[in-house]
């Protein structure tokens, strides 16, 4: 949808409220001139929308008294788009406040649409399922996200109260380069003038919010998702986890996705000997061989993993079931052997 399609649209919801809208009250809300704003007013009067027109000095634009919007007229693919959008929206963790919004404006959409294909698209959701769950959100409220995105989009700066990682509480103002979701989650990045360097926040850390006055420019190329990206993975955790498995990325990606960890190729030239394997810790035993459903041309991928706890690794490792090396921590290792002990009782078990 063009820019200019969607304020015609939001110019029609603003008069859908009801009442006599002026004309710089309109342009003010749109964010465009008063010339615009009569052009949009036209362009609603060629789609068959009533707009009445009020000259003189306190004059603007309402809806025709008693005009009600006809029921939503969708094509099946459109309105499955928007469903399925909503749908997975919040299954990605990226509704804001609570998944009840989704949920609520699903149902206001079925409720508007010709009932045949209502009922057909309420079937879909009663029956359809995911191979993959839920994923775990902690949700921005809407205000904040809206409000940094009208910030952002006129370049704007903003006051935050914002909490750390720490739970340290500090005000301080941000120029705001954009929004990015990611892992049920979103983000703002922007310039952070105290400290003169790019920084990226958490927007459910953010406590409070206010626009300031001025304006910023935007630096030239500038990427906020390459550059929360990056900011993620610079982050400092508790434990910086480095690893060798012998398997192909693509294995080891659908157990460890990229918003966990980084993966490098080794070459062959540095593949770990017997010796590596003593001193770092590799939990197959020496001389064994690899499983009959391990690829002998595999090579060796390093994996990098931050993490706050790390008893989570040592059953991805095992559902990987392919050779690997520890380099560090050491108390990845203990865990490991602890889990492979468990692992044997359990089978010894009668």
């Amino acid at each position: 949808m063009t820019t200019s399609t969607a304020r015609v649209l939001a110019l029609l919801e603003i008069l859908q409220a009801g009442g006599l809208r002026t004309v710089p009250d309109l342009a003010a809300r749109l964010d465009v001139d008063e010339r615009t704003v009569r052009r949009y007013a036209e362009h609603l009067r060629e789609l068959g929308v009533p707009v009445d027109s009020v000259r003189g000095r306190y004059g603007g634009y309402r809806l025709a008294p008693g005009y009600r919007m006809p029921p939503l007229m969708l094509t099946d693919e459109e309105a499955l788009a928007v469903l399925l959008g909503l749908l997975t929206g919040r299954r990605a963790g990226l509704v804001t406040t609570s998944a009840a919004a989704s949920e609520s404006a699903a149902a206001k959409l079925l409720r508007v649409l010709p009932k045949a294909l209502g009922r057909r698209l309420d079937a879909l959701l009663e029956t359809a399922d995911f191979t993959t769950r839920p994923r775990p959100s902690i949700a921005a409220e809407a205000d904040v996200l809206l409000e940094l995105a009208q910030a952002a989009r006129h370049q704007r700066p903003v006051a935050i109260n914002y909490t750390d990682r720490k739970g340290r509480s500090s005000d301080r103002t941000v120029l705001p380069y954009g929004l990015v979701a990611h892992s049920g989650r979103w983000y703002l990045t922007g310039a952070d003038p105290a400290v003169g360097e790019v920084r990226t926040f958490r927007l459910d850390r953010i406590a409070a919010m206010t626009v300031q006055s001025g304006s910023f420019t935007v630096p030239a190329g500038f990427d906020p998702a390459a550059t929360v990206l990056d900011s993620l993975a610079h982050t400092p955790w508790t434990h910086d986890v480095s690893l060798r498995i012998r398997d192909s990325v693509q294995h080891i990606r659908s157990h460890l996705p990229a918003e966990i960890a980084t993966l490098s190729t080794i070459p062959a030239a540095a593949t770990p000997n017997a010796a590596d394997r003593a001193d770092t810790g590799e939990t197959r035993p020496e001389g064994s061989r690899a499983p009959a459903t391990a690829d002998e041309s595999t090579g060796w991928v390093h994996v990098r993993i931050r993490a706050e706890r790390l008893d989570w690794i040592p059953p991805i490792l095992a559902a990987l079931d392919r050779p690997f090396v520890i380099e560090h921590p050491a108390a990845l290792r203990h865990l490991v052997h602890s889990l492979a002990r468990r692992l044997a009782e359990h089978a010894a078990a009668e």
